[in-house]
């Protein structure tokens, strides 16, 4: 089968859209109060993985609906105006979530270069994903 469109260029167009932050830059932006990493990997990934530290969990499958007000889904945090840098392992998922955002007017979205691969791999801080609390 032969598509229109495969994942690298889908990936190299939304790249030419939107803002990339590099690593160092991302790092300095760590418990700045207006800025909110959202990690959009498989909830396996972070248990597997890890996460940067005090990041909220958006998983992909979810992040539009999670965006919009309409949604019955919404999460005010989006609502904030607080710049928003999403990243996945490699920054590909997180180059097309970017897009995506920024296309429905999410303001301040952007992605973290490299992703989370490349963050661990500069020893940049990582923490074990917070378990849920079950209540009885």
């Amino acid at each position: 089968m032969k598509l229109k469109v495969g994942y690298e260029e889908l990936i190299a167009r939304a790249m030419a859209e939107i803002e990339t932050v590099p690593q160092e830059k991302a790092q300095a932006l760590l418990g700045d109060p207006d800025t909110v990493f959202v990690d959009i990997r498989d909830v396996r990934e972070l248990e597997r993985e890890g996460m940067i530290p005090n990041a909220m969990h958006a998983p992909r499958g979810m992040l539009e609906f999670w965006v919009d007000p309409d949604s019955p889904y919404y999460k005010p945090i989006f609502g904030e105006g607080k710049r928003l840098i999403l990243y996945c392992a490699s920054a590909w998922r997180s180059a097309l979530a970017t897009e995506t955002l920024q296309k429905m007017g999410v303001p301040r979205v952007s992605h973290l270069e490299g992703g989370f691969s490349a963050w661990k791999k500069a020893q940049l801080p990582t923490v074990d994903k917070a378990s849920k609390s079950h209540s009885a």
